[in-house]
């Protein structure tokens, strides 16, 4: 049995819960190896994104920390790594998959009931064999996206959208990148904890593992931190700055396992060093979270994250047993477990438009290079 300890509420894994979880994270002045990563971001400034901050963690330690660029198209000033982004789509894995592994672990959770045990009103044909997994594997049959924020005027309004909204496939079938079947888990795990999911996040994750800049609903307080997002022209018309960018997370009120989080390079770190300690122990249900589930045969994903495949943003270098993910605004974070290695970058492409898709390149590149770093010379 796992040895487990409560910490502030939250359910943490004995060694891990400890106030210093992971060794500081110390800038440097020289980016040593890593110049070729730096120079490389550098280049991108005004082309592939405004601005961009990295964590490269390795080992023990987190041995790169760098920002390039500036805040936004209008917004002249230097990010730091202390820069503030919307994670978008990261909210996926660094909070609701996270939040389905700890409730699994206390056993309030089961990967195989039916999402109807949880959600009642998820109503509608062949909805009853809808299972939890196949919600983290994507694989549910539920359609990709629906406008929410044109089609409800309240988080109630949106959420009994998402629960009548018609199956598209048969429950594992066919990957279909879902983000109603995230907002359906969400529920799940609203319902299970009797909490909103950032004060389930917030008691059980952040705050215990020090992470004091990531959360949904960032304060006024932060707004100077906090990289722009893109000019809304659809729904709030007007350019996006610590509000969620993404539209239906916005009709739900910025609180939604698909999007909502904001954090920086260093938080994220935080938790990535906590989370590969996790897999090494065999703790959490880390390794059976971060491992190809193949559901349906042929699909990348594990449960809530992804693993490499072609062209995918881990680029070519990662190794076999590698997991990550990405979110819209610009954001990735990718681990190779077996090196202890993780890579963040988080950058605000959508600004000043999401018309911009270069970043599809940048995150590919820079993964490579981070490997090429740290392979010693043959």
């Amino acid at each position: 049995m796992r040895r487990l300890l409560w910490l502030s509420g939250a359910l943490l894994p004995l060694g891990c819960a400890h106030p210093q979880p992971v060794p500081p994270i110390m800038a440097q002045q020289s980016h040593g190896r890593f110049e070729p990563v730096v120079a490389y971001l550098q280049s991108q400034v005004d082309s592939a994104f405004p601005g961009a901050a990295i964590a490269v963690g390795y080992g023990d330690s987190v041995v790169l920390l760098a920002a390039v660029g500036h805040y936004g198209a209008d917004d002249k000033r230097p990010v730091t790594p202390e820069t503030i982004y919307d994670l978008a789509s990261l909210t996926k894995v660094i909070g609701l998959t996270t939040a389905a592994m700890m409730l699994v672990d206390s056993g309030k959770l089961d990967l195989d009931a039916p999402a109807q045990r949880y959600v009642p009103a998820f109503q509608g044909t062949n909805k009853e064999r809808v299972t939890i997994k196949h919600l983290l594997t994507h694989s549910s049959g539920m359609p990709a996206w629906r406008p929410l924020y044109a089609e409800a005027k309240t988080r109630e309004e949106a959420l009994a959208l998402v629960d009548t909204t018609a199956l598209l496939k048969q429950p594992g079938d066919t990957f279909v990148y879902s983000d109603l079947g995230a907002i359906t888990l969400t529920q799940a795990v609203e319902a299970i904890t009797g909490q909103r999911l950032n004060d389930f996040l917030d008691a059980r994750l952040f705050g215990p593992l020090g992470m004091t800049a990531t959360r949904s609903l960032p304060p006024e307080s932060w707004r100077n931190r906090i990289a722009p997002t893109e000019n809304d022209t659809v729904f709030r018309h007007r350019l996006l700055r610590g509000e969620v960018h993404d539209e239906n997370a916005g009709r739900l009120g910025g609180v939604s396992g698909h999007a909502g989080l904001f954090s920086t390079a260093p938080d994220l770190a935080v938790f990535a060093k906590w989370l590969l300690h996790l897999r090494r122990i065999d703790s959490l249900h880390v390794r059976d979270f971060t491992h190809r589930q193949g559901i349906p045969p042929g699909s990348s994903r594990a449960l809530g994250w992804d693993t490499p495949s072609e062209l995918s943003s881990a680029g070519t270098k990662m190794g076999p047993n590698a997991f990550g993910h990405t979110g819209f605004t610009g954001t990735s974070i990718w681990f190779d477990p077996d090196r202890n290695l993780f890579i963040i970058l988080l950058t605000n492409r959508v600004n000043p438009t999401r018309a911009n898709t270069k970043i599809l390149q940048v995150r590919r590149r820079v993964a490579d290079l981070v490997n090429d770093a740290l392979t010693p010379p043959q």
